[in-house]
């Protein structure tokens, strides 16, 4: 078997997409497969009890996560993309159906509810009440899905966002062919 060498666009990866896409699924795969840092915008955002970092505290998270010459990220943290996309070589959109994100949202919300997973290594673990209250990342996913339709491919066309690689995968058998591809590669 020939190994190739992993392309030099996949040295730092954005993985953005509404709640519920896959984000953080698709990060530890790419984690796995590359032996890069993984780095979890939630994770870095909140703290026990669903209190949020100041956006002053996150940015500086993200600062020094960021600082690495290799890296995937799951997130779509709006105050800190100053920060992460032009350090970016690649941004990975999961634009998936909505009917699709509902659903998988639906399915991981009742099952982090089922077994009290805890988040964020933190105490945070989903509640019937907050699963159907305005905190509710359901509401959340509802509320943004459109917006982010939009505002993506606005964002992709800037200028200052050129030098990236922008992949979009509509299906999750779009992004199984694709992963398929770096069984082989060799790390640099």
């Amino acid at each position: 078997m020939t190994h190739q060498k992993i392309p030099e666009s996949l040295q730092r990866v954005v993985i953005i997409g509404s709640a519920g896409s896959g984000k953080s699924t698709l990060a530890i795969k790419l984690h796995k497969l590359l032996d890069y840092p993984c780095i979890e915008m939630d994770e870095l955002c909140w703290k026990d009890d669903w209190q949020s970092r100041s956006t002053e505290e996150l940015r500086n998270l993200v600062e020094q996560a960021t600082q690495q010459n290799t890296w995937v990220l799951a997130g779509n943290y709006g105050s800190c993309r100053d920060i992460v996309w032009p350090r970016a070589t690649t941004i990975i959109w999961l634009n998936l159906p909505f009917i699709v994100v509902m659903k998988q949202l639906l399915i991981r919300t009742f099952r982090r509810w089922w077994t009290a997973e805890e988040l964020f290594n933190t105490n945070n673990v989903e509640t019937l009440d907050r699963t159907f209250s305005k905190d509710s990342i359901l509401w959340w996913a509802i509320k943004t899905w459109q917006r982010r339709q939009r505002e993506y491919p606005q964002a992709f066309a800037l200028p200052e966002h050129q030098h990236l690689s922008i992949i979009e995968f509509n299906t999750h058998a779009q992004v199984d062919t694709w992963l398929h591809q770096f069984k082989t590669l060799k790390k640099p």
